[in-house]
């Protein structure tokens, strides 16, 4: 038996509406049975004297093999007593062990978990909003999946923590690692190709002849001389008549 035997009206019945909607929630993955207020239906453990969590998860299975319990706790169960007793057991059942406190007890649950090691798989905080009732994750323990393996991982960081931050960020340890490239050397300048000098008066490519060149004294004097003008032309002679003939004959 629980040491909380009677919780205010209040609270169980804010308890047992939580238990309801846990149900509602692990019933897509699991099969799930409920024990809420003071219905024993659901018993886990061995021994002549079993435990009575609030929700109990089966896998959906022929054999509904237990995987998982769920405990709802509300301000008043939240003590030193209430986590010696229950929340170690569930722990200890080596399945899933999911605690959900209110927002007010997130604090004073965490601090018992950590004081007293219990392990818990999730612990989920809860807080009622007029009608409904919203529910917070708090802490994950690693998975199988997260990761590198979450037991791996999990020990890594318990018993060496320096190697575990450095497998948390293996992308910036690698890069960190990696030492620079060493610089290329830079090609060496290309050199112009020579061109050959040209001199005055050097034979032309083939396709036309060269023109012989002028002597420089025949330019001088080409450039000093004046223009020439233009050669008058003789005015035409007109033909002589025959009157002018005749008397040329006398």
């Amino acid at each position: 038996m629980s040491p909380i035997l009677v919780r205010p009206v209040r609270e169980q019945l804010e308890h047992d509406r939580v238990i309801r909607l846990l149900q509602a929630k692990y019933k897509r993955k699991f099969e799930v049975a409920i024990n809420p207020g003071n219905e024993h239906t659901a018993p886990v453990g061995p021994g002549p004297s079993p435990w009575y969590p609030d929700l109990v998860l089966f896998s959906s299975e022929r054999s509904r093999k237990l995987v998982g319990v769920v405990e709802v706790e509300t301000s008043e169960s939240i003590n030193h007593l209430e986590a010696m007793s229950q929340w170690r057991t569930f722990a200890g059942l080596k399945v899933a062990f999911h605690l959900y406190v209110p927002v007010s007890g997130v604090d004073s649950a965490r601090r018992l978990c950590t004081e007293l090691q219990i392990p818990t798989t999730e612990i989920w905080a809860y807080n009622s909003i007029g009608d409904q009732i919203r529910f917070t994750p708090v802490q994950r323990a690693p998975q199988a999946g997260d990761g590198r393996g979450g037991r791996a991982v999990a020990e890594t960081m318990t018993t060496r923590p320096r190697e575990a931050a450095v497998a948390a960020r293996p992308r910036e340890t690698a890069v960190a690692a990696k030492p620079p490239a060493p610089a290329k050397p830079a090609a060496p300048p290309r050199a112009a190709a020579a061109r050959p000098r040209t001199t005055r008066g050097a034979a032309k490519p083939a396709g036309r002849a060269a023109a012989p060149a002028k002597p420089r004294a025949a330019v001088a004097r080409a450039k000093s001389a004046p223009p020439r003008r233009a050669a008058a032309k003789a005015p035409a002679r007109k033909p002589a008549s025959s009157a002018s003939k005749a008397q040329k004959r006398k």
